[in-house]
C-alpha cells in the first residue's frame, strides 16, 4: 500500500506540473495556427489573381490574333442591312432606267434541323431541277447552323418551295439588280455579283466612288439613293448595237464595235462591243462577250492613222495643203518594201495622199518630221498612253520599246502601234473640233465644263485643214459608202492586215472607219470597226465596204434623235418640202 500510495502521489505531482506549463504551450500553438491560415489565404488569393490574369491574357491574345488575321469566307448569313442595302439607279441622259434594284428572296437551310438530306434534295429538285445534288447534300450534312442553297429566287419558285413544307429551310429578303435593257448597254453599265457589288462598267465605278467603303463598314441602308445619270442616249445606243450585231451576222465576223462621241464635250452618247452579254445573266455571255473591245481591246487601226500622220505633217509647219509627194516608186527600208495598195504611179497632192490612202506619201511625211517628233505628236493626241475616263476597263496602248525609222514609217499608215478604238475616236475629235483634246466621259458634261478640262494640242488651222480633208475623202474617196444625204459625213477608212502566226496576213483584216458629221461644223464623231469580215465567197472585205456602211446606217437612223438638222443644196440653201 505504501508503494502504491507513493506512486499515486508522484503521478499527481507530475499531472499538476504538466498542467501548470500548458497555458504557455497552448498560446504558442494557437499563434502558429493563425499564421499558417493567414499565409494560406494569401496564397489562395494570389493563385486566384494569377488565374484571372492568365485568363484575360489569353482572351486579349486571341482578340489581337483575330484582329490581325485575314477575314475568312464563311457560309454564315449576312446582316440584313447588307442583304437589303440599296444601290443607286442608273439612268441615261433622258432619265430612262438602265439599272435598278428589285426585291427578291434567297433560300437557306439550317442543317442541324435537317433530318433526311436526301428527302430535302428530292423535293427541292421538283422546283429547282438544276441544283447540284452533291453540293447541296454536303451543305445539308454539315455541322454548321446556316447554309445558302439558292440566291435570288423568283416569286413563283418561292411559292412552290413553301408549298413543299420542308422543315429546316427558310427565305431571307434581298435586293437584286435588274437591267431593263438587257444587253443594250452591257459594257457601259456593267453588272454586279450575287452580293449586289459592282464587278464591271459603271456599276464598279459607282462602288469606287465610296459606295463599297460604306458597305464595308455597314453604313449602307435600304433607303433609295440619288440616281446616277449617264451621258449615253439609250435610243442611239440601241441603234448602234443593232447595227453591230447585223454586221457580224452579214460578214460572219469575229467581232465589231462602235462609238458615238460628242466632239465638243467628250460625252459618249453610245458605245457598244459585240459579241456582248446580258448583265441580268453575265455568265451566259461567256468570255468572248465580257471583253469590251472598244476600251479594253487594243488593235492596229490601219489607215485611220493616216489622219494623224497628215495632221502631224501640217501641224509641224514643214508641209502645207499645196505640197506634193512622189509616189511613183515603192520605198525599200530594212528589208521591207513600202508600196501603195491603190497606187497611182505619180506625184500626189496632199488631198490625194489622203484620198487614195497612200502609204508612200504618209511614210515620207513621217520621215520628214522625224522619229522623236512623230512619237511626241501621237503622245500629245493621247494615242500612246492609257486613256482617262470613268470606265474601269481601259487598256494601255502598245508601241515599240525603241522607235526606229522603220517603226515610224509603218506607224504612219497604222501598223506598229496598237491602241483602243475609243481613244482613236477621241483623237479623231481633236482633228475636227479646233484642236482640243477632251478626255471622254460617260457622265453628262456641259460645253463650259468641257472647256475647263480641254487642252489645245494642235493648231486651229491644222484642224480646219483636216476637217476639209475628211469632207473631201467623204465625197471623193473611200468614205463615199458612209455618205448620208443632208448630213455631210466626212471620214477615213482603215483596213489593217491581221497578224496570224507572227506574220501579217492579207486575207484577214481589221477594218475601221473614223467619221465626223456634219463636217462643216462637226458635232459628233462616229467610229466603227469590224474584225475579220468575210464575203459570201469567204474572201476578205475592205473597210470601205464593211465599216463605212455601218457608219452610214448609224448616222441615218440616229442623226434626227441627236437633234442634228439635215442640210440640202449649196450651203443649205435648199428647202425640203413634203406634200
Amino acid at each position: 500500500m505504501a508503494f502504491l500510495s507513493r506512486v499515486m502521489v508522484l503521478k499527481s505531482r507530475a499531472h499538476f506540473s504538466a498542467g501548470a506549463k500548458r497555458p504557455a504551450f497552448g498560446g504558442a500553438s494557437f499563434e502558429g495556427s493563425r499564421k499558417r491560415k493567414s499565409a494560406q489565404a494569401r496564397n489562395r488569393v494570389g493563385i486566384i489573381i494569377a488565374c484571372f490574369l492568365g485568363f484575360y491574357c489569353v482572351i486579349g491574345g486571341r482578340l489581337v490574333f483575330y484582329a490581325m488575321k485575314e477575314p475568312e469566307a464563311t457560309s454564315s448569313i449576312m446582316p440584313a442591312d447588307r442583304l437589303m442595302a440599296s444601290r443607286p439607279d442608273i439612268l441615261d441622259r433622258n432619265g430612262e432606267v438602265l439599272a435598278t434594284d428589285i426585291r427578291t428572296v434567297s433560300l437557306f437551310a439550317e442543317p442541324h434541323k435537317i433530318v433526311d438530306p436526301d428527302e430535302v434534295i428530292e423535293k427541292l429538285r421538283t422546283v429547282l431541277p438544276d441544283i447540284d445534288a452533291k453540293q447541296i447534300y454536303h451543305k445539308l450534312s454539315s455541322k454548321s447552323r446556316f447554309q445558302w442553297l439558292r440566291r435570288q429566287l423568283t416569286p413563283k419558285q418561292q411559292s412552290e418551295i413553301l408549298a413543299l413544307g420542308i422543315p429546316g429551310i427558310g427565305f431571307r429578303p434581298e435586293k437584286r439588280r435588274f437591267y431593263p435593257g438587257g444587253a443594250t448597254a452591257a459594257h457601259i453599265v456593267g453588272y454586279v455579283n450575287i452580293d449586289n457589288r459592282g464587278v464591271a462598267g459603271m456599276e464598279r465605278y459607282i462602288d469606287s466612288q465610296g459606295l463599297a467603303d460604306l458597305a464595308a463598314v455597314g453604313m449602307t441602308s435600304d433607303q433609295p439613293l440619288e440616281p446616277v445619270k449617264l451621258s449615253i442616249d439609250v435610243r442611239v445606243q440601241a441603234i448602234l448595237r443593232e447595227v453591230l450585231m447585223s454586221a457580224i451576222q452579214k460578214f460572219r465576223a469575229k467581232g465589231a464595235g462602235g462609238v458615238v462621241l460628242d466632239a465638243n464635250t467628250g460625252e459618249i452618247l453610245a458605245m457598244a462591243s459585240a459579241p456582248d452579254f446580258d448583265p441580268n445573266d453575265p455568265a451566259a455571255g461567256g468570255e468572248e462577250g465580257w471583253l469590251n473591245r472598244m476600251s479594253n481591246g487594243t488593235f492596229e487601226m490601219g489607215s485611220t492613222f493616216k489622219s494623224f500622220s497628215l495632221a502631224m505633217a501640217l501641224d509641224s509647219g514643214k508641209f502645207s495643203m499645196n505640197d506634193s509627194f512622189d509616189a511613183r516608186y515603192p520605198i525599200r527600208i530594212g528589208g521591207f518594201t513600202i508600196k501603195d495598195f491603190h497606187g497611182k504611179g505619180r506625184f500626189l497632192t496632199m488631198p490625194e495622199v489622203f484620198q487614195y490612202s497612200s502609204n508612200i506619201g504618209t511614210a515620207k511625211m513621217a520621215d520628214a518630221v522625224g522619229i522623236e517628233g512623230h512619237k511626241e505628236f501621237l503622245t500629245r493626241l493621247g494615242l500612246l498612253s492609257r486613256m482617262q475616263t470613268e470606265l474601269p476597263e481601259v487598256a494601255t496602248p502598245s508601241q515599240p520599246k525603241a522607235w526606229k525609222k522603220i517603226n515610224s514609217i509603218t506607224i504612219s499608215f497604222g501598223h506598229g502601234v496598237s491602241t483602243t478604238p475609243l481613244q482613236t475616236a477621241v483623237a479623231g475629235a481633236v482633228l475636227v473640233n479646233g484642236g482640243r483634246l477632251i478626255q471622254p466621259t460617260f457622265l453628262p458634261r456641259s460645253v463650259e465644263q468641257a472647256n475647263e478640262v480641254a487642252s489645245t494640242v494642235i493648231k486651229k488651222t491644222t484642224s480646219d485643214n483636216m476637217r476639209w480633208l475628211f469632207g473631201w475623202n467623204g465625197t471623193q474617196g473611200s468614205g463615199k459608202n458612209a455618205l448620208v444625204e443632208g448630213f455631210d459625213v466626212g471620214g477615213k477608212t482603215g483596213t489593217a492586215d491581221k497578224v496570224i502566226n507572227g506574220r501579217y496576213n492579207h486575207d484577214h483584216n481589221f477594218n475601221a472607219f473614223l467619221a465626223a458629221f456634219p463636217i462643216y461644223k462637226p458635232q459628233y464623231v462616229v467610229l466603227t470597226f469590224i474584225d475579220d469580215p468575210r464575203s459570201e465567197t469567204d474572201r476578205a472585205v475592205l473597210a470601205g465596204n464593211s465599216a463605212a456602211p455601218m457608219v452610214k446606217e448609224i448616222i441615218s437612223r440616229s442623226a434626227a434623235v441627236l437633234g442634228v438638222k439635215p442640210r440640202f443644196g449649196e450651203n443649205g440653201s435648199a428647202m425640203l418640202v413634203s406634200y
